[in-house]
This record gives C-alpha cells, sequence and structure tokens, in this order.
C-alpha cells in the first residue's frame, strides 16, 4: 500500500501552470507592505481565507520533551504590536503561549504558489484589545469570554517564498526593520 500511495502522491500536481513572477529587489521593503501587497493578490486570484494561517507553538510532550503542534486560525491584524491573533488562553495553543511565548505564522495561497511565514516572541495584548476581538467575531453572542486572549507576534523574521516550475523557488528573507537576512 505504502509504495502505491507513494507513486500516487507523486502523480499529484505540485504548483498551478501559470505562476506570478517574484523579484525581491522590485518588492516593497518594508515586509508588511508587501505582505498587504500579496495579500490583495491573493484575494484577487480567488484565494478563500486568504487571512488564514497556520500557527505553529511548542509544549511538553508526554515524554517531558518539547513538542511542536500547529493549527490554523485568522490573521486579526497588523500594527507596531506586531501581527495579531486570538485564542481561549486555556486552548492548547494558549498554554504553549504561556509557557513559551514564541510562535510562527504561516500564510499559504495554493493558486499562487505562495507562502509566508513569520517567526518571533508573541505578547499578550490588553484585556480590553481582547474584550473587543472577542466581541467583534462573527458569532459572538454578546457574552464575556474572560479567557480569550488577543496575541501577538513581534517578527524577527519574515520569509516571503515563491514557488518556480523550474525548482528555483525564491526565498526572500527579512528581520521585521525590512533588513535582508539571506
Amino acid at each position: 500500500m505504502s509504495e502505491t500511495f507513494r507513486r500516487f502522491l507523486r502523480t499529484l500536481p505540485d504548483f498551478p501552470a501559470d505562476l506570478p513572477g517574484f523579484d525581491p529587489d522590485k518588492s516593497p521593503q518594508d515586509p508588511v507592505l508587501l505582505f498587504k501587497q500579496w495579500l490583495d493578490e491573493a484575494l484577487a486570484a480567488g484565494e478563500p481565507q486568504p487571512h488564514a494561517c497556520s500557527l505553529a507553538t511548542v509544549g511538553r510532550g508526554s515524554g517531558g520533551g518539547q513538542q511542536p503542534s500547529s493549527r490554523m486560525l485568522i490573521l486579526k491584524n497588523i500594527d507596531d504590536d506586531g501581527w495579531h491573533f486570538a485564542t481561549s488562553r486555556t486552548s492548547r495553543k494558549g498554554r504553549e503561549l504561556g509557557a513559551n511565548p514564541y510562535a510562527a505564522l504561516n500564510f499559504y495561497w495554493p493558486s499562487l504558489g505562495r507562502q509566508v511565514r513569520v517567526l518571533g516572541p508573541v505578547t499578550e495584548l490588553s484585556a480590553e484589545a481582547s474584550s473587543t476581538d472577542w466581541a467583534e467575531r462573527p458569532r459572538a453572542d454578546g457574552s464575556e469570554n474572560p479567557d480569550w486572549q488577543l496575541y501577538a507576534i513581534r517578527p524577527e523574521e519574515i520569509e516571503f517564498w515563491q514557488a518556480s516550475h523550474d525548482g528555483s523557488h525564491i526565498r526572500h528573507r527579512l528581520g521585521a526593520d525590512g533588513a535582508r537576512l539571506d
């Protein structure tokens, strides 16, 4: 079965035939502006939920060692505090962030062959900001949720990745200040 499955996976397409180009030297130096440009292009390309991303955190495994975990969530904002996301403090990711406030976000837009990775320390935003975020959720019923927490990743590294059919993928790594890390 495993050999058959492996061959099946090899028949699946990696990327669409018509990928956009990307020249890091001609892109905005500010990583937030470049991200917003790519987000707009993903939306224009018909990507559903282009603001969805995976959040990776690290917690303790059953054997006591570090155990990574990831899950999907929605980007809430980007401002001077960082890249915002929210969860319950009592959820697995909330507990992991409480013990190890460092995380990575990864955005993926398959139709464009693009992904953006954001890595850095995480801070809790104010109780007022968290309460406002809870109240603005589409399914919020007006009730309070004292465990809801709005967080921000303060990027140390932001990586823009553009796929290429010839395997010459472009990896553009920047610090939060826009300085190249390549």
